[in-house]
């Protein structure tokens, strides 16, 4: 890597120029960044403590959960603290690293959320087979398969990204190391790079949100044809918001993958984009997927009269 790169360390951009604003966004991306780890960790110990949501449904939102911790983990909280302190540099490896990461939970994300849409749309569409179709050995080698096609296709991107030299700049136009910012940055062929970037999001990105769709619009088909009113609206307000974060995630990340090398002065608008692909979808995932559940808010419920109990006896126990 030393041999076919000319810059020592990159330099990422904060989040504005002027320190009060800086200040501002900074403090505003680490409450949401706190936010999602809390609401993504009260996730993960009720659906682990509470023996009753053993399904497969909380099994993915489970993982889903484990798996957005990681991912808001590889960006926010470095890029906050170089906003804060000004400290903007960033080794080679430190950005090979991140670049890996980055794209590892991004395409388990994507196929988790798709995963997920299948397993409501047998639910409520098949619910004799459920057992059967999503039973624990086929949730299991989904999760297996995601993480494996996952792995193999960051260390593709990771390498050949690595591969080109870097030479016209060091400043990575982006609050955090991604590919289409150091294209831009390199003085080598780019071409297959490109090639690549198109192939992954025309055929995993592309073919995840296309199975996505299908299997929300057979559910909302499904749901149309039940007499109650209450049901359907309760169908349609868990349904619409999946597709919403699905479509945010996905398109912004298109926009800023796939479009041709822009300008500096929109250099502010793409870090606005990334944020819809990096910090939204944790955040919101555990509203959208979990926090809105009754079960898991029941679940939520017993598990802190729990620890408020067990507190209490140690209290007590001790005096």
């Amino acid at each position: 890597m030393a041999n076919s790169t000319l810059v020592t360390a990159f330099f990422l951009e904060v989040f504005a120029e002027t320190w009060e604003l800086r200040t501002l966004l900074s403090v505003l991306f680490l409450l949401v960044y706190l936010g999602s780890l809390l609401g993504n960790l009260i996730i993960i110990i009720v659906t682990t403590v509470d023996q009753t949501l053993n399904t497969p449904m909380y099994f993915f939102l489970r993982n889903l959960s484990i798996l957005d911790m990681g991912y808001v983990s590889v960006t926010v909280p470095n890029a906050c603290i170089n906003s804060l302190t000004d400290h903007r540099n960033i080794s080679i490896p430190g950005c090979a690293a991140q670049i890996f990461l980055f794209l590892f939970c991004a395409s388990v994300e994507i196929q988790f959320l798709t995963i997920m849409s299948q397993d409501r749309y047998v639910a409520i569409c098949k619910p004799l087979l459920y057992p059967v179709i999503m039973n624990h050995q086929f949730c299991v080698q989904m999760t297996l398969f995601s993480l494996l096609s996952s792995l193999i296709l960051a260390s593709v991107h990771t390498f050949k990204t690595f591969q080109l030299s870097f030479c016209h700049s060091n400043v990575v136009p982006q609050f955090f190391c991604d590919i289409p910012s150091l294209l831009r940055l390199s003085c080598s062929d780019t071409f297959i790079n490109k090639l690549l970037l198109f192939l992954t999001a025309t055929g995993l990105s592309g073919s995840c949100f296309t199975f996505i769709a299908i299997s929300y619009v057979r559910i909302l088909s499904a749901v149309l044809k039940v007499p109650v009113k209450r049901e359907r609206g309760k169908a349609f307000s868990t349904c619409i918001p999946h597709i919403i974060v699905v479509s945010v995630f996905l398109s912004s990340a298109a926009y800023v993958y796939l479009r041709p090398p822009v300008v500096t002065l929109e250099v502010v608008k793409e870090m606005t984009l990334s944020v819809f692909y990096t910090i939204v979808p944790p955040f919101l995932n555990p509203i959208i997927y979990s926090l809105r559940n009754k079960q898991i808010k029941e679940s939520v419920k017993k598990v802190i009269l729990r620890i408020t109990f067990i507190f209490e006896y140690k209290r007590n126990e001790y005096l």
